[in-house]
């Protein structure tokens, strides 16, 4: 387990901007101790520093995983998202979008949102603007992509993609076998 690299750094906070904007300061600096960020086996670990000390006593071939996987990097130098770091992106997410009660269950089996499926969206998203997906009760879904921006999702037809899926809540199921 090690520091990411200053090259890496910026890229996986180029992604978290997307979705949290300036918030990603409040991830790092909480009132309830100083978090940080770690590469490990190419994924990226979100973890108090009291939990990493502790883990630096553990073999690095030993090490399994630490904290809370953020996600991953490609071969390619790509950061992506996991969804297991929603709980952590929800509360600070800039830009969101509500799904009807009958749109979540699509959404939960990996479909896109669709005009029809959307309840809300917040006011002034940009097209191409990391949303977070909320069920109408506020509870979060997951995470994609605005595929129109809030003034064009009044005019779209119903069957229109307004939001690109990108990771929900329902993936624990599906790739309960990758997920680490």
């Amino acid at each position: 387990m090690r520091p990411l690299t200053d090259e890496e750094t910026k890229t996986m906070f180029e992604k978290l901007s997307k979705y949290i904007g300036d918030n990603i300061k409040l991830l790092v600096d909480r009132p309830d101790g100083s978090y940080c960020f770690r590469l490990h086996n190419d994924r990226v670990y979100y973890m108090s520093e009291r939990i990493l000390k502790l883990a630096t006593h553990i073999a690095r071939d030993k090490l399994v995983s630490v904290g809370t996987c953020f996600g991953k990097f490609t071969k390619t130098i790509k950061f992506r998202l996991h969804i297991t770091a929603l709980e952590f992106l929800a509360p600070y997410a800039k830009f969101k979008v509500w799904v009807k009660s009958g749109a979540e269950q699509s959404f939960l089996y990996g479909n896109h949102v669709l005009k029809a499926g959307l309840g809300r969206i917040t006011e002034n998203t940009m097209q191409y603007q990391g949303v977070v997906v909320y069920s109408m009760t506020d509870v979060p879904l997951g995470f994609g992509v605005a595929a129109k921006s809030t003034l064009e999702c009044r005019q779209v037809d119903p069957l229109s993609i307004v939001v690109f899926h990108q990771a929900d809540v329902g993936e624990f199921i599906r790739n309960e076998d990758t997920l680490t």
